[in-house]
């Protein structure tokens, strides 16, 4: 179980253009929970996203942005891009 002010991240495939020649398309998902992560994702877009992953697990918030549980995140591959949505998940309890 995770510790207070620790939270579920699910990252979504929200727009593709292009050919990831990992296999990524619109609609993946992945969970990162306090100990595994659930789902396949290339190292290359997991190295670029870890950082905000594990800032919205412990509560960071992004001035900008207009949902405090939502943002977005771009892989790094300028020539496929790919859109990433970064949810906080907040489960009752």
């Amino acid at each position: 179980m995770a510790e207070k002010g620790e939270y579920k991240i699910e990252l979504k495939v929200i727009k593709q253009e292009g050919s990831c020649a990992f296999g990524h398309k619109v609609g993946d998902v992945i969970v990162f929970d306090e100990r595994t992560i659930d789902g396949e994702i290339c190292f290359t877009a997991l190295y670029s996203v870890i950082p905000k992953v594990m800032a919205m697990r412990y509560g960071a918030e992004f001035p900008w942005a207009e949902d405090k549980d939502v943002a977005t995140h771009a892989c790094p591959d300028a020539y496929n891009p790919l859109v990433f949505e970064v949810r906080r998940i907040r489960e009752e309890g």
